[in-house]
């Protein structure tokens, strides 16, 4: 069984916690990303969910539907739109149970199939492992605006160790999104687990370092906090500027909101 599948199901699992019991009023408010609303977030989780599973079981449907896509992205169509419409405009509550409806087969998928198997993606082609992984990343990215939003701190579990590699990998695409050359040497990154165990990557440094919570490394490369926000520390000039842009997503550079633009909001 896929690990990565099964930590995929327990963040959606999370996350469907926190909505379940919602009324329908509160799927309408927007949040503190782009003014993003529950609906908005979960639609678009509920869309990609299901083009990573068509990506693990047809390959060439998948590319229809990602031509499909683009073609509507260059007619100037917004993708919020073409999210909305491929849901049949369900949302609240009955969009809440078609989403956990589908995670929960799609991480059975996932969970059987071979971890190095190629998929195909908007970008470059990945392993099963990576998309699986990449999707544990979008279901908790995209779900702090949520917490925030309902003044909830979310208590994270070291399944996040996934989303950590990611932000860990992605440190020469931060650059090449940007059409600039990642400088050497990559920072050494050492990270405090939530269960307390430390994580580690790149080559031992003190004065190239990356150091603190996982929560928080994640947090960053995410774009879900500004590193002002955290209690990171960051030694060196390498690791700083990486930390003022990282962007572990697929897309466009992004920018990473404002200091203190993303909270958790007080409980009314």
């Amino acid at each position: 069984m896929l690990e990565q599948a099964e930590d995929f199901r327990a963040e959606s699992e999370a996350l469907f916690g926190l909505v379940r019991d919602l009324p329908e009023s509160a799927f309408v408010e927007p949040t503190a990303f782009k003014d993003w609303t529950i609906d908005r977030v979960l639609g678009h989780l509920h869309m990609w969910n299901w083009a990573a599973d068509l990506s693990l079981t047809d390959a060439d449907q998948f590319k229809e539907f990602m031509q499909g896509i683009m073609r509507r992205r260059e007619a100037g169509e917004n993708v919020g739109d073409v999210e909305r419409e491929w849901r049949d405009g369900i949302g609240g509550q009955a969009l809440v149970a078609a989403w956990r409806d589908y995670y929960q087969g799609m991480a059975d998928r996932f969970a059987k199939a071979d971890p190095s198997a190629r998929v195909p993606w908007a970008g470059p082609s990945m392993s099963v492992r990576s998309s699986i992984s990449a999707r544990l990343m979008e279901t908790w990215a995209h779900g702090q605006e949520v917490y925030d939003m309902l003044g909830v701190v979310r208590q994270n579990a070291d399944r996040i160790k996934s989303i950590a590699v990611l932000g860990v990998n992605t440190h020469g695409w931060t650059y090449m999104v940007r059409d600039r050359k990642a400088p050497t040497p990559a920072p050494h990154v050492r990270l405090t687990a939530p269960s307390g165990a430390i994580w580690t990557w790149n080559d031992p440094s003190e004065t190239e370092l990356i150091e603190g919570a996982a929560e928080d490394f994640c947090q960053v490369v995410t774009q879900v906090r500004n590193i002002a926000d955290t209690k990171l520390s960051v030694t060196g000039p390498n690791a700083t500027e990486w930390m003022s842009m990282a962007q572990c997503f697929a897309g466009a550079p992004e920018t990473p909101p404002a200091p203190g633009a993303r909270r958790t909001m007080p409980r009314a």
